[in-house]
């Protein structure tokens, strides 16, 4: 296989051919005791040439090894967890935030026209612990919001969604309540309410969630709505769509710009193929395009992905991709089959685009390859072959470049940091199960879905597995991959990273049914590590902060927004959309 200029030596990730199969431990128990020396993720002395996510001793459970078969929709707790390969982890994750509707219940089948394409691609989807959270994932970027999108149907009238500001009055309505009244001293006020609009009756996906200095805008079915962060008024009249949106960009761009995708239809044929430029301060549309159809069989639009980095828009169809300026919406080039490998998804952000491409299928060669591309060109800059049995499943920051793996066979796991020509600089040597919140696709691979997760420039920070009681926040140091503190959740009650601020990791301890969720702040720095609350949400709402569906969070200006990502479309209740809480 030819290699581009720049290339790090031959070998690929994945543990030593060699090596035997390891004996392991009963699948309801987490492995006892610390792993063995130079064990999972762990370099040797010297380092394997060209290793990368090579797990050094026996293969380690935990973070995604199969405890239990998959419940409904493989989801046992708040957030997506695909069934397949690894399976959920024991009991549900941390949060009561609810589930979306499963096969069989009422709400959104797995089917319309993805029915047929879902029995394949699910065995390729990660299986992580469910999240409720959005995370910065790059370095330093203060108080800077992402948004994640999350995986709608037939057609349904939009009512218009009520909006409570928070101001005592209500939204209007003869039922509405006052979300302050009874608030206690020291609760945060619940600044604004939103609703949703009505949903089809067997749900709707609603990703998505943008906020600026001066709006917080949310997808929801056919609509994308702008709210004014202050009050939470409209911003902007709400743009409605011809059909479902079934694709959104993670981030805006650096003028504030995002772009969402919908539907070009509502038949079991329709394709994900509508790209619409919106501005997110203003709610001007910019340029539309249509994503062409690949070249190959199997190379469709039926469910696209959309990674932006810097100028560039890159559209993920099956096996290949479209690069569009982000600005113009011009085409730029298209990614290929290279020798024996196919594009699978891409991950993107401060102006770094990353490939990984399945390679040899169903031979010997059978492997992925991580490889860094020119977002202006597509050419290769660098690439790092796999070893067979090894999967990219999630990216969990660009730069720097953190990867998660797993191996089917080995029931194993590996976290790696990728440095320069993408040679692994270390690997996590924590043996814990981790709960980063990385939701799943049945269509696409979803490599920066992980919204629990927070990595800066010098540590790369995952919460710990629980269901309704404290967890802990690990810091881990990216030059060695081993532990350098850990905090325990103040509240029973389990905590995930929401971003970064300054010096301090941003967290949020989940709310339960009779008990306010609370923003938390803790220094990354040097001495202790000890949370501090920048918000303590009030009690009489937890209900309905605990109530959003697939929750995504952000923390910005001060102010914590919490969203759904999913509509049910249940008739007789009122769904969430959005609410915002502050000082």
């Amino acid at each position: 296989m030819s290699q581009p200029p720049g290339q790090p030596p031959q070998g690929g990730f994945g543990p030593p051919q060699n090596q035997p199969p390891q004996n392991q431990p009963p699948r309801d128990q987490p492995p006892q005791g610390p792993p063995p020396q130079g064990g999972f993720g762990a370099p040797q002395q010297p380092p394997v040439q060209g290793g990368f996510g090579a797990p050094q001793g026996p293969p380690q459970p935990g973070y995604g090894y199969p405890q239990q078969p998959p419940g409904p929709y493989g989801q046992p707790g708040p957030y997506g967890q695909a069934p397949g390969p690894y399976g959920p982890p024991p009991g549900p994750p941390y949060g009561t935030h609810p589930q979306p509707p499963y096969p069989g219940a009422p709400g959104k089948p797995p089917g319309r026209k993805r029915t047929a394409l879902i029995a394949g691609a699910v065995v390729a989807a990660l299986l992580l612990v469910g999240g409720t959270v959005y995370a910065v994932t790059g370095g330093g970027h203060d108080d800077k919001p992402v948004a994640h999108p999350t995986g709608g149907t037939s057609d349904s009238a939009t009512a218009s969604p009520s909006v409570d500001s928070g101001d005592g009055k209500g939204d209007g309505r003869s039922d509405a309540e006052d979300l302050n009244a009874g608030r206690k001293p020291g609760e945060s006020k619940v600044l604004w309410y939103r609703s949703a609009p009505d949903a089809p009756a067997d749900g709707a996906d609603a990703p998505g969630l943008w906020v600026t200095g001066k709006t917080a805008v949310k997808a929801a079915y056919k609509e994308v709505i702008g709210l004014r962060v202050a009050d939470g008024k409209p911003a902007w009249d709400p743009i409605t769509l011809p059909h479902e949106v079934c694709a959104v960009t993670r981030d805006a761009d650096a003028d504030g710009r995002i772009v969402i995708a919908y539907m070009n239809g509502v038949s079991d044929r329709a394709d994900c193929n509508q790209l619409q430029q919106v501005d997110l301060d203003t709610g001007k549309k910019g340029w539309h395009a249509q994503v062409a159809e690949g070249t190959g069989l199997f190379d469709s639009t039926r469910s696209i992905e959309l990674t932006l980095t810097g100028k560039t828009l890159m559209v993920t169809r099956s096996i290949s991709g479209t690069a569009y300026d982000a600005a113009t919406g011009r085409k730029l080039y298209d990614t290929k089959k290279y020798d024996d490998c196919y594009p699978a998804a891409y991950a993107g952000g401060s102006g770094r685009l990353i490939e990984v491409t399945s390679c040899g299928a169903g031979g010997a060669k059978e492997r992925e390859e991580i490889r860094e591309l020119d977002p202006a060109t597509g050419k290769a800059k660098w690439t790092r072959p796999g070893t067979k049995g090894w999967k990219v499943e999630r990216v969990f920051s660009v730069n720097p470049l953190v990867v998660y793996l797993t191996n089917r066979d080995k029931k194993a796991w590996n976290i790696s940091v990728l440095g320069s020509g993408g040679r692994v600089s270390s690997e996590v040597k924590v043996d814990k199960k981790f709960a980063p919140g990385c939701g799943w696709s049945s269509l696409t691979r979803g490599l920066q879905n992980c919204r629990g997760v927070a990595v800066d420039a010098k540590n790369l920070y995952l919460p710990t597995e629980t269901t309704d009681a404290a967890n802990e926040i690990y810091a881990i140091g990216l030059a060695d991959g081993k532990e350098k503190w850990r905090v325990t959740s103040p509240i029973a009650r389990p905590m995930v990273p929401v971003g970064l601020q300054g010096g301090s990791l941003v967290a949020y301890a989940d709310a339960s049914y009779g008990q306010g969720g609370r923003v938390l702040s803790i220094p990354t720095g040097s001495g202790a590590h000890r949370p501090g609350t920048l918000l303590r949400n009030p009690d009489g709402v937890a209900k309905i902060e605990s109530g959003f569906l697939d929750s995504a969070m952000v923390w910005s200006g001060g102010r914590f927004i919490i969203a759904s990502n999913r509509l049910s479309g249940q008739d007789g209740a009122e769904e969430k959309l959005m609410m915002a809480f502050g000082k």
